[in-house]
């Protein structure tokens, strides 16, 4: 028997990671795609505003969700497809994330899943200008035809823990991470009223700190130290960031934020640097249409030397550390 798992992608409406909007699930048995299904939904209530910033990433709005139904009615649905699976998907942490944070706002208990990310596991098994699903697919020589259309997603990033476990003659999603030393990861069960509501919740509830609007990039600041008791099996964690561009937030704040996942801030790009943080509306396709700062064109030069440099948008950078859009730009 060949590799067997569920691939998943979530869209949010908004910021928030419990504002999902639609999902995509792609299941793979004995290493070939078997079964899909996507929905669009309405997002749990008084989560449901759509930022235009997301509905310029994934198309979705309002509108088109008007009479669907919220995602606590799906949800025995998208459980019922997923089963007893293990979950893969690019960037997990997000997706799983997505789940946590929607059952919490909707007041619904979720059971535990296991699961895997293709954002670690490409890494070491590629070697790329960035990390995100397009060129990642490409590599695998996966079709993705429409980025952030949710089942077209969770189909590429299946295709890709195909090729990968191909590229390393594993049979499972245990075996490929067991032959990279990772352990694979799990999203505790939820129970309302009973376990403590995430991080990314308790922020989206008391939103009104989130409302001061554009930061820019005002200094440096200096460099943290990494926090060496983080996650291990977080994307960021021993990698060393650099920032580039305007961001939603202060750069001295973007530092701290992934020195607390276990990564190690800096100020320009050297050899040592393994991802770049690219602000100012960069999106991935934008290293191929030439749009770069000094600090890109930089790390394409030591990319061609062989120093894998992974490049990161604002949305990835949000995305692989629970963070948000600002609610206000001028």
């Amino acid at each position: 028997m060949g590799i067997a798992f569920t691939a998943i992608d979530f869209e949010t409406a908004n910021g928030f990671r419990g504002s999902p909007c639609a999902v995509g699930l792609t299941k793979v048995r004995d290493g070939r795609i078997v079964e899909e299904a996507s929905w669009l939904m309405r997002p749990p209530a008084d989560h449901d505003h759509f930022d235009s910033r997301n509905i310029a990433i994934h198309g979705i709005t309002s509108q088109m969700v008007r009479d669907a139904p919220r995602f606590g009615d799906l949800f025995p649905e998208i459980g019922g497809f997923i089963g007893a699976d293990v979950l893969v998907a690019h960037n997990a942490a997000f997706d799983l994330g997505v789940i946590r944070s929607a059952l919490e706002v909707s007041s619904l208990p979720g059971p535990a899943w296991e699961y895997a990310c293709t954002v670690v596991l490409s890494r070491r098994s590629y070697t790329l200008p960035s990390y995100s699903l397009p060129f990642v697919a490409e590599a695998a020589g996966v079709p993705l035809l429409k980025h952030h259309d949710a089942v077209e997603d969770a189909r590429a990033c299946a295709g890709i823990m195909i090729d990968i476990a191909d590229r390393w003659d594993a049979a499972s999603v245990e075996e490929v991470l067991e032959i990279h030393s990772l352990p694979l990861s799990r999203a505790e069960q939820y129970a309302p009223g009973v376990d403590e509501l995430s991080k990314a919740t308790r922020t989206a509830l008391g939103r009104g700190s989130l409302a001061a609007g554009w930061a820019g990039w005002p200094e440096e600041g200096v460099n943290p130290l990494p926090n060496m008791q983080a996650d291990p099996r977080h994307p960021l964690y021993g990698q060393t960031v650099v920032f580039t561009g305007s961001l939603g937030m202060p750069r001295p704040q973007a530092k701290e934020r992934v020195a607390g996942l276990g990564a190690q801030p800096a100020s320009s790009v050297t050899r040592r640097t393994t991802v770049l943080v690219v602000g100012d509306g960069f999106v991935a396709s934008d290293l191929r249409h030439g749009r770069v700062t000094g600090k890109v064109r930089r790390v394409l030069e030591l990319n061609e030397r062989g120093h894998a440099i992974d490049v990161l948008s604002e949305e990835q950078f949000l995305r692989l550390t629970g963070g948000s859009f600002p609610l206000h730009r001028p």
